[in-house]
């Protein structure tokens, strides 16, 4: 993560609206995102600011607040391709919360951006005091992931009844 990002706890009703209109949401209680609050971090980041880079680890599942984050591959040569737009309520960062394994993209600010952060150790913290809050937010991600997966697939099946009907001539 970006050095010129600074990270402060922030116990808001303002926050806790993100996280109630986040995917992590329609899992939780009111009650419950306003708990999740206390353990969250926000992160301010500048135009073309990297939140997360790609083959980097990191442990925070991430809900943008403010802003637009792009999604990104590098296709070589110092070249990008745009893979997503996320706006206020996303999440990011949902795989390497769950597995700790080098990120696959990167994560860069478009524009002035503001992301609350989740830590893995945050979160697991609450399986002393709350375990429904883990399961819940587990639970949200997955079905997250999900939904990104189901649109993947739909994709490849367009693309190859695309390359199919025109016999591999683009």
């Amino acid at each position: 993560m970006n050095e010129q990002s600074a990270g402060s706890t922030i116990p808001s009703a303002a926050e806790a609206s993100v996280i109630i209109n986040s995917p992590l949401g329609n899992e939780l209680s009111e009650e419950q995102c306003h708990t999740l609050t206390q353990s969250v971090r926000l992160f301010c980041l500048r135009d073309g600011d990297v939140l997360i880079e790609e083959g980097h680890r990191n442990d925070d599942l991430f809900i943008v607040v403010d802003g637009t984050l792009e999604v990104s591959k590098s296709i070589g040569g110092g070249d990008h391709i745009t893979l997503q737009l996320l706006r206020i309520g996303d999440m990011a960062g949902e795989l390497g919360f769950i597995d700790d394994l080098p990120h696959t993209a990167d994560l860069k600010a478009i524009g002035n951006c503001e992301v609350i952060a989740l830590s893995r150790a945050d979160l697991e913290a609450f399986l002393e005091t709350d375990p429904e809050i883990v399961y819940r937010v587990m639970r949200a991600i997955i079905r997250t992931v999900h939904g990104i997966l189901r649109r993947m697939n739909m994709q490849y099946v367009e693309m190859t009844n695309y390359i199919s009907k025109t016999h591999d001539h683009y």
